[in-house]
């Protein structure tokens, strides 16, 4: 298995439907309470672990989590109101980096998600199914629709969370 991708490369494969759409909402209903039970009693030298050789640390998976969940609601909610917008790229690895991401308590991070996920799941249930086909324009991805958002970012959540997870199993830290 790579350690990488834990639950798998997030393709997107079979035919949309609502009942996949309210799977995936429901995921990232449930991300932010097990992201918490992830790092829970972790001390801060785990924090700063990294998941892998190279990798990032679990400080910087959730710092990252919370500012790709934070791009991707604002990305949501600018194809719901524009037609077809063009969002903005952001450099993810560099953020990574900064200073926030490195040191500041992940409960900074943890507490805006909780937040974050209770508005963005109440917005993502209120959408119609024509809703669902809005799109906007990635500049790397071409064309995304909210639905095809809505399956990237449930397993976005459970990939990054995974991630910490198996250090965890493989560091033995219950």
């Amino acid at each position: 298995m790579d350690i990488r991708y834990p639950i798998g490369r997030g393709e997107l494969e079979g035919e949309m439907t609502p009942q996949r759409r309210k799977s995936w909402i429901k995921d990232i209903e449930d991300a932010p309470k097990l992201l918490r039970a992830a790092v829970e009693n972790l001390s801060e030298a785990q924090l700063d672990t990294p998941y892998r050789d190279g990798g990032w640390t679990v400080r910087q998976i959730v710092h990252h989590l919370c500012d790709s969940n934070i791009n991707s609601y604002i990305r949501f909610k600018l194809a719901a109101t524009e037609d077809e917008p063009t969002v903005k790229v952001w450099e993810q690895s560099e953020w990574a980096e900064l200073i926030d991401a490195r040191t500041a308590p992940v409960e900074l991070s943890l507490a805006l998600l909780d937040s974050l996920h209770v508005r963005w799941v109440m917005f993502l249930r209120s959408l119609s199914d024509v809703d669902m086909k809005r799109t906007f324009i990635h500049p790397e991805s071409g064309v995304v629709t909210i639905e095809e958002n809505i399956g990237g970012y449930s397993w976005h959540c459970r990939h990054h969370t995974a991630q910490i997870t198996g250090l965890r199993v493989r560091m033995c830290w219950s």
